[in-house]
C-alpha cells in the first residue's frame, strides 16, 4: 500500500510537470500570434498602422470591385485555411486596391487580382497560387517576373 501511494504521487507529479510545460508552450504560441497582430496595429512613421492602410485602400477601391472580381479573389484564397481566409482576403484585397488606385484603373480585373495576390503573399504561398491558376486555366507566364 505504501508503494502504491509513492507510485501514484510520482505519476501525479509528472502529470503536473507535463501540464506546466504544455501551458507555457501554448501561451508562448498564442502570445507570438497576438504580438504579430499588435505590430500591425502599431502606427508607423506616417502615423497610420498597417491595418489602417489596408482599410484605407479597401475603402477607396471598393467601387472598383464587381461580383466577378470578388468571386475570383474568393476562389484564389480557397487554399488558405478557413480560419485565416477572411484576414487573407482583406490583406490581398487591400494590396489589389492599392495597385488599382496607383494605376488609376477603371475596374479591378483578373490581371490586377493576380498581380496583387502575388505581391501580397509570401513566396512560400506562390506554389498554391500556381496550382490554382493552372486548375482555373489561367496562364501564369505573364506574371513570372513577380514570382
Amino acid at each position: 500500500m505504501v508503494g502504491e501511494d509513492i507510485l501514484q504521487s510520482g505519476l501525479f507529479m509528472w502529470f503536473i510537470l507535463f501540464w506546466c510545460v504544455a501551458m507555457v508552450v501554448l501561451f508562448g504560441i498564442g502570445g507570438f500570434f497576438m504580438f504579430r497582430k499588435f505590430l500591425k496595429v502599431f502606427p508607423k512613421d506616417d502615423g497610420k498602422s498597417t491595418l489602417d492602410w489596408q482599410e484605407h485602400y479597401i475603402e477607396k477601391s471598393l467601387h472598383l470591385w464587381d461580383s466577378e472580381s470578388k468571386g475570383l479573389l474568393a476562389e484564389l484564397v480557397t487554399p488558405v485555411p478557413e480560419l485565416f481566409r477572411d484576414v487573407a482576403k482583406q490583406t490581398i484585397g487591400s494590396r489589389i486596391g492599392k495597385i488599382a488606385l496607383e494605376e488609376k484603373a477603371d475596374k479591378i480585373d483578373t490581371d490586377l487580382i493576380i498581380r496583387g495576390y502575388i505581391q501580397a503573399t509570401p513566396k512560400r504561398d506562390h506554389k498554391f497560387l500556381r496550382k490554382k491558376l493552372k486548375l482555373m486555366d489561367i496562364d501564369a507566364s505573364p506574371y513570372e517576373h513577380l514570382f
